[in-house]
């Protein structure tokens, strides 16, 4: 169709960057009022504002939404999944074990975006 852009940013790890990008204060599950932290904390995935989905929704992110979370501070990245929109506004919330790979503290600014992971082929 004529009239119709394209554009596809591809990161340095070779994997397809959506148009999701925005930075969080960060805290464990163990900050979140939730009475499920054993099963949320074995996982890997975060709990994100509802203002999160808005945009995520606006944006068209292709599913499942897959997030590079990245700690500029100490050069530290690692992906994750979504669970659920019920964080408070500015916030994440991860697992700790997701925290120490990351040498994030609480309260910490994390770097959020939305990433296109390839399929395993072999493993």
């Amino acid at each position: 169709h004529p009239g119709i852009m394209f554009s596809i940013n591809v990161s340095d790890e070779g994997m397809n960057m959506g148009p999701f990008d925005s930075n969080y204060r960060c805290y464990s599950v163990s900050m979140f009022p939730s009475s499920d932290k054993q099963t949320f904390e074995e996982g890997g995935k975060i709990m994100m504002p509802p203002s999160a989905l808005k945009a995520l929704t606006r944006l068209n992110v292709e599913h499942p939404m897959m997030f590079r979370l990245t700690n500029h501070r100490r050069k530290r990245k690692t992906h994750c999944g979504v669970l659920e929109f019920v964080a408070d506004e500015g916030r994440i919330y991860i697992p700790y074990w997701m925290m120490r790979n990351l040498l994030l503290d609480e309260g910490d600014i994390v770097q959020v975006q939305s990433a296109s992971v390839p399929v395993a082929t072999f493993s």
